[in-house]
């Protein structure tokens, strides 16, 4: 495949490709501020479709939106788009930020906006690629909660602030879920409890700003953001998706490939026994992974008391070594596919629950077959008749709003974001009279009632009601053995209105 050039500055006028709309060339301002945004899973191609644009669209430049690519560092792991496969099209936000620095999604919003503003002056074409989608979330949306904070401090005359920072900058990340719900149990019961970034977040913003973070997400910011019609952009969404089998076949065979491409020694540069691994780059998925791996590699480093030992000689004659390394590549392997199943599930969200039109193009069949032209005309060709369509029409009919009824509106106003489910079944034990609870998920937490419909759907929910109704059959009464059959299970639910916590069966 040739090499196309393109200049930052000045993008290389081609009459076989299609001309960017947006207008500002030579200094004048935009006729409309539209972009194109790629989403999708891990592994599911974005860069590479990104990038394949830009030979069917002229002054294409790429902004990333991955929370670990924007990072100095760990190119491999992190899978960036060497500077040989850009094929010159320009990348913005791409291993740009120092690797001890948390980054925030207010943070990426901040530096992208001027970003995408001055693409747009120059009259060329920004294309917003990433899998952190509340990375993209915050960069549509102009209700962003780091906003409604400082409009709360500016009016608040709470003058201990610097004692609650103090205070909660001694409690440890084990005790800090239970430092949250004890604070602010609204917003603890909106997050999950292994979710320690967005945990310290909450705690962080309460310590600033001395203002419940629950109080944040209520009135006209609930309703409001992330919604489809408040967009600071016209976008066009495109959401790259695959079948989960062959996505995770894909994902294993890339961790692998990765292996080959020196990921160890990536992971070996970064690696610290006391690091803190929930902050920077070093919570990239692949770092905590190879802990044990390394713990165990630096103690023979130390027996044998050399500068480095080398990974490949190691292995070979280290079966312990080896071991870990096996063990260590697994866990990298199925993290890295419950993360695209989390991806998926939030695309899904953003479409039912926020209203985002997103466009699905299925790479299903180009994943699967590497040889062959399938990738460009199951993915490239449907992509760029989206664009091109996109970018002619007229600009008030392209905000990336779905059309939905008033009935829809109103469900999205109303949509549940603020009550867990924990997954119950219950059996009555027939000798004592009694109903007993069972956590028929272990102790899986969901957050609204999309995940909470997702999971009742789940194949492996099903299997465990199965397993139920198997194993005590006896034991349930009529109603209930119906209520086996058809899967409805119980839930705990924890609602948003204040102080409340209430049983729904």
């Amino acid at each position: 495949m040739a090499t196309r050039t393109v200049d930052t500055a000045a993008p290389v006028e081609d009459p076989c490709t299609n001309r960017n709309p947006n207008g500002g060339r030579g200094g004048g301002a935009p006729v409309a501020k539209k972009g194109v945004v790629v989403m999708g899973a891990t592994g599911a191609g974005k860069s590479r479709l990104a990038i394949d644009l830009a030979s069917h669209f002229t002054g294409v430049e790429v902004v990333n939106a991955d929370s670990m690519q924007v990072y100095q560092g760990l190119d491999v792991l992190t899978n960036k788009v060497p500077l040989s496969e850009r094929n010159g099209v320009p990348h913005h936000l791409l291993g740009t930020i120092d690797a001890s620095v948390e980054f925030t999604s207010k943070d990426f919003r901040d530096l992208s906006i001027p970003i995408i503003d001055d693409i747009l002056y120059r009259g060329c074409l920004p294309v917003i690629v990433g899998g952190t989608n509340y990375y993209i979330q915050s960069l549509v949306s102009p209700f962003l909660i780091d906003d409604v904070v400082e409009d709360v401090v500016s009016c608040s005359m709470r003058d201990s602030r610097g004692e609650l920072r103090e205070d909660l900058g001694s409690v440890d990340s084990t005790a800090s879920f239970d430092s949250l719900k004890e604070l602010d149990p609204v917003a603890a019961n909106r997050i999950h409890p292994n979710d320690h970034r967005k945990i310290n977040r909450y705690l962080s913003l309460y310590a600033s700003s001395g203002v419940l973070p629950s109080n944040l997400f209520q009135g006209e910011v609930a309703e409001k953001w992330g919604r489809a019609d408040n967009f600071r952009y016209h976008c066009c969404f495109i959401w790259l998706d695959a079948s989960l089998p062959v996505l995770d076949r894909y994902v294993k065979q890339r961790v692998d490939c990765m292996i080959d491409a020196g990921l160890l020694d990536e992971v070996y540069d970064i690696y610290h026994p006391e690091a803190d691994y929930t902050r920077g780059l070093r919570q990239a998925i692949g770092v905590r992974e190879f802990e044990a791996f390394f713990r165990c590699y630096f103690s023979k480093k130390e027996d044998s008391k050399a500068c480095r030992l080398d990974f490949s000689d190691s292995l070979h004659s280290d079966d312990d070594l080896k071991i870990l390394l096996d063990e260590a590549t697994d866990k990298l392997k199925a993290n890295t596919c419950k993360l695209a199943r989390r991806q998926r599930r939030r695309l899904n969200r953003l479409k039912t629950c926020f209203g985002w039109d997103l466009h699905h193009v299925d790479v299903t069949e180009a994943l699967s077959h590497c040889a062959g032209d399938s990738w460009q005309t199951k993915v490239v060709e449907p992509c760029v008749n989206i664009v091109r369509t996109f970018l002619f029409e007229r600009a008030n009919s392209s905000t990336g709003v779905a059309m939905v009824g008033n009935d829809q509106c109103q469900k999205l106003v109303s949509r549940d974001l603020w009550t867990q489910y924990v997954c119950e079944q219950r059996k009555r034990n027939q000798q004592k009279e009694m109903v007993i609870y069972l956590l028929a998920c272990g102790n899986q937490i969901l957050r609204g009632a999309h995940e909470w419909e997702q999971h009742k759907q789940g194949r492996r929910h099903r299997k465990r009601i199965l397993r139920f109704k198997k194993r005590s059959p006896s034991s349930c009464s009529a109603d209930q053995q119906q209520h086996l059959t058809t899967g409805e299970t119980s839930c705990f639910t924890i609602s948003l209105s204040p102080a409340s916590a209430d049983r729904s069966l």
